[in-house]
């Protein structure tokens, strides 16, 4: 039996961290960050708009020290929250009665190609016409259409 994933850690900005810069959608952006490891294997501090900031780190048995999520959590994590994020926006502007949602996901590897189930429980008087039309969103909200197209992904080296 897999165990519960560790809560998201939130902790205090390092001031030796870069800001990311400020999102801008006028600028064409929906969001930055930044990633930074130093020398401690391999606890990676992320910084996010807003002034957010956390901890993501690999388990103990890869070699981390478990101080956050690894990589793939936060991965799982957002497509949660995106998922649930929309429906209840969905929810609410139909004034439906959507009492809570939740989601469990996982990510496994099929011959070298991810694969994620996502089970989604809504909880509250819904008609089975509501639930359906509340998956076919869930199908179409911004983080499962970009998982599900790809991204483009420029990579450069800055000189610091």
């Amino acid at each position: 039996m897999a165990s519960a994933p560790a809560p998201l850690r939130i902790v205090t900005p390092s001031a030796q961290l870069r800001q990311p810069a400020l999102t801008s959608l006028e600028d064409g952006f929906m969001a930055r960050a930044n990633a930074h490891i130093g020398t401690t294997n391999f606890a990676t501090t992320i910084r996010m708009g807003g002034g957010r900031t956390l901890v993501a780190d690999e388990p103990a048995a890869l070699g981390g020290a478990d101080a956050g999520p690894a990589p793939y959590d936060l991965l799982l994590a957002s497509l949660g929250a995106c998922t649930a994020i929309t429906l209840r926006m969905y929810a609410e502007r139909k004034q439906w009665s959507l009492q809570a949602v939740d989601i469990d996901l996982h990510h496994v590897k099929v011959e070298n190609r991810s694969k994620i189930e996502r089970v989604i429980t809504l909880t509250g008087d819904l008609s089975a016409d509501q639930r359906a039309r509340l998956a076919d969103i869930a199908e179409r909200t911004p983080v499962t259409l970009t998982l599900k197209a790809g991204a483009d992904i420029a990579t450069r080296l800055s000189d610091g």
